[in-house]
């Protein structure tokens, strides 16, 4: 499970100075794809269930699922490329992928360096505690632990609304997050739903539940600067995608629950 988080400082500045250094190009980005007949795409194998490593060792998830998708309905051959967060946007803006669809938020920070779908999934980010724990808002935070993945959209929220004697234990991956909140190294975890889902099946000897809610933040291709024409097939597909019910029964299977009213 790796976490959905912003994309660290640094590869941001060094994404937004390849974009400021590049030449002015034409648009040829879908007529690359389909001259080619296949589409390179970034895809999570370590954050089920949005993509992870399934028992014959082959990647599935939502997110595969959505870029076999964009691919099939494309026409052309699926690349999918694993990518992790600090280097999914470097990979785009290198050309190493031609798309991301692997758990990616918008913000103002990324949009500055690519640019976005609509969106095709939900995601929220959320407060997760034992039952027996009586949590009803942001200040009865106060005097607990609790654990969260460094540089994530959660920790980003977690640190607007905590109050001042909440206790934040930052880990460098959700996989050691977890495991601190299982073991009962902190009363409580900052984390996405999908995340938290996983874990609360895994280990129900802790009786987690959801508590509070820190952030609602859906799921979006990124694509880069410039490829408008690309970006527009994409959209194109995943509206159709959402008309015909096809993204509702991919969040049904691997979320548990449907879409629901997703932003442009």
């Amino acid at each position: 499970m790796k976490r959905r988080e912003f994309t660290v400082a640094a590869s941001l500045l060094a994404c937004a100075a390849l974009t400021a250094m590049a030449p002015a190009r034409a648009d040829d980005s879908l007529q690359a794809v389909m001259a080619k007949k296949s589409i390179a795409i970034g895809i999570p194998v370590d954050f089920a269930p949005y993509g992870f490593m399934g028992p014959d060792l082959k990647p599935q998830g939502l997110d595969v699922a959505v870029a076999q998708l964009i691919a099939d309905r494309m026409g052309v051959k699926a690349e999918l490329v694993p990518v992790s967060t600090p280097n999914r946007i470097p990979y785009l803006q290198t050309r190493k992928i031609d798309l991301i669809v692997s758990a990616l938020g918008k913000n103002a920070e990324r949009a500055k360096v690519i640019d976005f779908s609509v969106a095709y999934a939900p995601f929220y980010q959320a407060v997760f505690g034992p039952k027996s724990l009586s949590i009803k808002s942001f200040a009865d935070l106060g005097g607990k632990t609790i654990a969260v993945t460094r540089g994530t959209i959660q920790d980003d929220a977690l640190q607007q609304v905590a109050p001042p004697t909440l206790k934040i234990q930052r880990f460098e991956d959700d996989n050691s997050t977890v495991a601190a909140f299982v073991s009962q190294q902190t009363q409580l975890i900052a984390t996405g739903a999908a995340v938290a889902a996983m874990a609360i099946q895994k280990h129900p000897q802790v009786q987690a539940e959801y508590k509070l809610l820190l952030k609602d933040s859906p799921n979006f291709v990124g694509v880069r600067k410039g490829d408008a024409t690309l970006l527009a097939k994409v959209n194109d597909i995943l509206r159709q995608a959402k008309t015909d019910g096809t993204l509702n029964t991919y969040a049904q299977k691997w979320l548990g629950r449907g879409t629901g009213e997703l932003p442009e």
